[in-house]
């Protein structure tokens, strides 16, 4: 008879952790993300990255590396294989604006200490985040935005430059940087896409107010939605799209090797945008601070109201 004792078999019990979501997974690949939430519906396989810039809804340069960072994981979650892979990538943003533009405070900062560096990154971070919505993740999903309230200037660049933009019959658009000697950093490649060099320049240069259907004419709008219906054509975009994801990415790419370089032409007016703010002088670095003061009373104000309702 073996001296050998047999172990008795114990069952231990098993504790089973919750799958982690695919935003969840997402955050943890990209780390700390200001000013911007996500939020992954399944039925879609969308993933939203809902803008929260701070204090004013701005592209701060926390939002806009947010953003990057975003774009970042989902690429590398996505080349992970998961079973739930993200198929599209969607923006919105909530509030009586969609956004303001470009961190004007920022700019200013930069201007007063001569920080050229600092409006470089800003302007580099800012066109790779454009180039990626344009060519959907270098290929991986479809982009899309839905504007539901006013967008200005460099605050429609980024949407715009997703594969699909929508917007709701109250939103509206314009580009008023011309009018204090200024201009949007991406604008020109972006909108030359979409509306053509002389429609693109006569919206750049004229710094007018335009409806969303005005937009839709001129091509720069893929549609126009009811107020608060544009989440969900959104949705029904991912869906109908599902069974011809594929092709479309490859359509979107035949047009953007249509247009030619983006990178190249962003890179080029990256260096113009730089190069034009540097040169201002103290005048028309007064006039800019104006806006920004004006911005921040306008919010104030809107936030008064709000309280008081």
């Amino acid at each position: 008879m073996s001296d050998t004792l047999q172990r008795p078999v114990v069952d231990l019990p098993t504790t089973v952790l919750p799958p982690i979501g695919v935003a969840d997974a997402i955050r943890a690949i990209a780390g700390d993300l200001p000013q911007v939430n996500l939020a992954f519906e399944p039925a879609q396989s969308l993933l939203w990255i809902d803008l929260a810039p701070e204090p004013k809804p701005v592209f701060t340069m926390e939002c806009i590396a947010s953003v990057a960072a975003v774009q970042d994981a989902v690429m590398a979650y996505n080349a992970g294989k998961p079973s739930e892979p993200v198929r599209f990538l969607a923006y919105r943003s909530r509030g009586e604006v969609f956004s303001l533009g470009g961190d004007l405070d920022y700019y200013l900062a930069c201007l007063a200490s001569g920080d050229r560096g600092g409006l470089e990154r800003y302007a580099r971070l800012a066109t790779q985040v454009i180039e990626l919505n344009t060519n959907g993740l270098r290929g991986q999903v479809i982009t899309l935005s839905t504007i539901h309230a006013r967008a200005l200037g460099g605050g429609i660049d980024p949407a715009r430059a997703c594969n699909v933009m929508v917007a709701e019959d109250r939103a509206s658009f314009s580009y008023p940087e011309v009018h204090y000697n200024h201009f949007p950093i991406s604008a020109v490649p972006v909108l030359i896409r979409r509306a053509g060099a002389i429609e693109a320049e006569r919206i750049l240069t004229s710094g007018d107010v335009y409806a969303p259907e005005e937009f839709l004419a001129k091509g720069v709008l893929d549609a126009v939605v009811p107020a608060g219906a544009g989440e969900d054509w959104v949705r029904r975009y991912a869906e109908k799209a599902a069974t011809s994801h594929r092709a479309r990415i490859m359509l979107f790419e035949a047009f953007n090797r249509r247009f030619g370089d983006l990178r190249g032409e962003l890179t080029d007016a990256a260096a113009l945008w730089v190069d034009h703010i540097m040169s201002l002088n103290a005048v028309e670095v007064a006039k800019l601070q104006r806006i920004a003061n004006a911005q921040n009373r306008m919010l104030s104000r809107r936030s008064r109201d709000a309280a008081a309702a």
